[in-house]
């Protein structure tokens, strides 16, 4: 029931930590996606009953796309936010904390099956309990995680490291890359740093942490800083 901290690295070499949610504020989230999905089920089914088999046999078509059609679309097209998992700030990420994708919401969404047995989504809410990032059986086959939606956070300055002018003349486009590395620096693991510095050898003839360390140096000049 316990909200867990689950450290990932995203295939950009980003370190992150990601808030897991816990039992109680996912149960919420499900319960306002279910009242929603009622009272619209309720409203169009009204509807639709004065076109009596018509009707009924488009409600049927409505009814599998809310129960189905509904959590999938949210989840992959908004973000990973089902309007309850919006209200409750949840999201749904892939196990490295991107984005979820189709195969993986789908997944997820179709084991609900079994995770609602034997009743009241018993299996659903033991594996939340039993696992150290609370995921329910459906995450655990599609490696999926529900985690707190955080407010991204603020630009990062560059570190404040020496100015030290490019021996090259470089692209603008390439300017921007090199603060934008600078700017990032901070959430990337060494070895990344060092892997993207790497590929600027020919701008600063070194490898390594010195390249690292050049790449810093240039975003500072790029800036505005001097010594």
């Amino acid at each position: 029931m316990l909200d867990t901290l689950r450290a990932v690295e995203t295939p950009e070499g980003l370190a992150l930590d990601l808030r897991c949610a816990g039992v109680v504020p996912r149960a919420l989230a499900w319960a306002l996606d279910l009242g929603i999905r009622l009272a619209i089920a309720s409203t169009l089914l009204g509807a639709l009953a004065v076109l009596g088999d018509v009707g009924a046999g488009i409600g049927m078509v409505l009814s599998f796309a809310l129960v189905w059609l509904y959590p999938i679309a949210f989840e992959v097209l908004r973000d990973g936010q089902t309007p309850g998992k919006k209200t409750l700030g949840l999201r749904v990420v892939n196990g490295n904390g991107t984005p979820v994708t189709w195969l993986p919401s789908i997944i997820r969404n179709l084991m609900r099956t079994v995770d609602s047995l034997p009743f009241l989504y018993g299996f659903g809410v033991a594996s939340c309990l039993a696992d150290p990032h609370s995921r329910r059986l459906g995450d655990l086959v599609a490696g999926t995680l529900v985690v707190y939606a955080d407010a991204p956070a603020e630009r990062t300055p560059a570190p404040p490291v020496a100015a030290a002018p490019p021996p090259l003349p470089l692209q603008p486009g390439e300017q921007r890359a090199i603060v934008a590395f600078a700017e990032r620096a901070g959430r990337m693991t060494p070895e990344r740093q060092r892997e993207l510095a790497d590929l600027l050898e020919p701008v600063t003839g070194r490898y390594g942490k010195a390249a690292v360390d050049a790449v810093l140096g240039i975003a500072s000049h790029l800036l505005g800083r001097r010594a």
